[in-house]
C-alpha cells in the first residue's frame, strides 16, 4: 500500500472525506477507486459511490479476493443507505 492510499484511508477513518478525496481524487487504480467510493458515500453521493465501488471491485484481480469482497460489502452498505433493497444478494 502506498503512502497516499494509507493517508486517504486514515482520513476516512476520522471522517475527513474531503481530505481523502484530495489524496486519491485523480487516481484510477482499484484501491483509490474504492476509497473514493467510500468518501463519496460519506458525503451522501450514493449513486456515484456505488459506481466507483463497482469499478473498484472489477479492477481487483483474482488474487485480491478479499479486496473485491470488501468493495461488494461497501456497495451493499451504500444500497442500504439508499433504501435500495431490490438488488441481488447473490454477490454477497
Amino acid at each position: 500500500m502506498d503512502s497516499l492510499i494509507a493517508a486517504a484511508a486514515r482520513a476516512l477513518v476520522v471522517g475527513d472525506a474531503l481530505g481523502a478525496l484530495k489524496r486519491v481524487g485523480l487516481r484510477d487504480d482499484p484501491p483509490a477507486l474504492a476509497l473514493r467510493g467510500i468518501a463519496m458515500a460519506q458525503l451522501g453521493e450514493h449513486p456515484r459511490a456505488r459506481a466507483l465501488l463497482r469499478r473498484a471491485a472489477r479492477g481487483f484481480g483474482a488474487h485480491e479476493a478479499l479486496a473485491r469482497a470488501r468493495c461488494v460489502v461497501a456497495e451493499a452498505e451504500v444500497a442500504l443507505a439508499m433504501r435500495d433493497l431490490d438488488g441481488s444478494p447473490r454477490a454477497l
